[in-house]
């Protein structure tokens, strides 16, 4: 099968329900770039290569256990690298048990079967309020 902007982003949801973190790594570039342009004071907006990729994202299953993602939609653009994604996230805080439902849009670039550019546009309060003001990669 291609690897496809949508094949690598299916990859990518795969690997998070998992909590398979380094298999999630693995599909970015080695110069990727991660970015939340809503990030409160105090969070990175931009993370930027693998390795800081994955000193940000390895523990994301030991703060949030995510058990579905669901109300997904793929819109493609004229750029055949570029895809828009809405999806929700459900699960629990993994230190209290608190259910959550999270909303994302993001936007990922795509290229030779890795994942370049990922823009993160969620609401980094809700997860805040969630894990009482915690770092929360998405």
């Amino acid at each position: 099968m291609p690897s496809t902007p949508t094949v690598i982003f299916r990859q990518a949801i795969d690997a998070l329900l998992d909590k398979d973190m380094p298999r999630f790594i693995a599909l970015f570039a080695p110069d990727a770039v991660l970015e939340f342009p809503f990030a409160p004071p105090g969070q990175p907006r931009r993370v930027a290569g693998q390795a800081a990729l994955h000193d940000y994202l390895i523990g994301y299953p030991d703060l949030l256990d995510v058990h579905e993602i669901h109300d997904v939609t793929i819109h493609e653009t004229t750029d055949p690298e570029v895809i828009v994604v809405e999806f929700t996230s459900t699960g629990a805080a993994v230190a209290t048990g608190q259910p959550f439902e999270l909303r994302y849009i993001a936007v990922l670039t795509i290229r030779d079967g890795q994942m370049v550019h990922y823009r993160d546009y969620w609401n980094p309060m809700d997860a805040q309020e969630l894990l009482g003001g915690g770092l929360v990669p998405s």
